[in-house]
């Protein structure tokens, strides 16, 4: 039996890789529990955002970028799972970069099934367009791609239209009963938060190759009455990589370390003792076994 007074409804982010979705989320959520970064393929898993506002409820289901041109394990995975999470959602955010459809975005379209009828086309990062009347004929493109039940230009970093495309949510909720408390934010827990918050410190200071090749294990957590005790271990694939995470005499390292603590302290509103390790784990991104023991399981 529905619940006549109370709304729910199950979003789906999706679009390809770095086009804004973690940032969107956050946004949406009022804080943070997706990193972000300006590398691509920075989120791997799917992840619930929770927002509970009176009577109603909306879950969005964060997911990897769909991305073409890469044939390791690693990206087959978080392919199907950007596209599995289209299945059994009530609302699709379709989101796209300004003045940009590209092959991904035109594959992810044809994902969609047509019998899909609440699909949000979100433009995002309109901040960057330097002359807004081509904004126009690229919304009049991407309306014939799809039948889209609204269109919506907002900037996710800049917060533009971001409270237009929750009032365009709220209105195709169904009513049901909430599927989780009302002050429940996610569904992940403070330990693969804090893998994932070392993860990203460690993405932001390195350059282009690492992020694809690192993964960030917590070996253990513990919470005591006035701090939490961390300790993780990042993984790369070669030596190559391990000596420049940890950097000259183990600076980098130290300052990833740093700044995780200092977001972590933020997040998680407690005090934080973090040591970390790097050890390498060859060709794991492309090995079934050790990928499953990374966490690579479910998609």
């Amino acid at each position: 039996m529905t619940n006549k007074k109370e709304k729910i409804g199950l979003i789906a982010l999706i679009g390809k890789t770095n086009v804004g979705k973690s940032t969107l989320l956050n946004q949406l959520l009022l804080q943070k529990i997706s990193i972000t970064s300006r590398k691509p393929q920075t989120t791997r898993h799917r992840l619930l955002g929770i927002k509970t506002e009176g009577k109603n409820q909306m879950v969005f289901v964060d997911t990897p970028g769909f991305h073409k041109g890469h044939n390791r394990a690693l990206n087959q995975y978080m392919n199907k799972v950007a596209i599995g999470s289209i299945k059994g959602v009530d609302i699709v955010l379709f989101i796209v970069e300004a003045l940009r459809y590209k092959e991904e975005d035109k594959h992810l379209i044809e994902c969609i099934p047509e019998s899909t009828k609440n699909v949000i086309l979100v433009i995002n990062k309109v901040d960057k367009i330097s002359n807004k009347k081509d904004l126009l004929p690229f919304i009049q493109l991407l309306a014939k791609k799809f039948n889209f039940c609204e269109i919506i230009p907002i900037s996710a970093l800049k917060k533009h239209n971001i409270n237009e495309l929750e009032r365009a949510i709220l209105l195709r909720l169904s009513f049901g009963k909430h599927l989780y408390p009302e002050d429940k934010v996610t569904d992940i827990s403070e330990r693969f938060l804090a893998s994932e918050i070392i993860r990203e410190k460690c993405i932001t200071r390195v350059g282009d190759e690492i992020p694809y090749r690192l993964n960030v294990l917590i070996d253990h957590f513990s919470e005591e009455k006035k701090i939490t005790h961390i300790q993780a271990t990042l993984y790369v694939e070669k030596s190559s990589q391990k000596g420049i995470i940890i950097g000259k005499q183990g600076q980098r390292l130290k300052a990833i370390g740093t700044a995780a603590r200092k977001d972590l302290e933020n997040t998680l509103q407690k005090k934080i003792m973090l040591k970390l390790w790097v050890k390498v784990k060859k060709d794991w991104t492309n090995d079934q076994e050790a990928m499953i023991s990374m966490g690579y399981d479910h998609a």
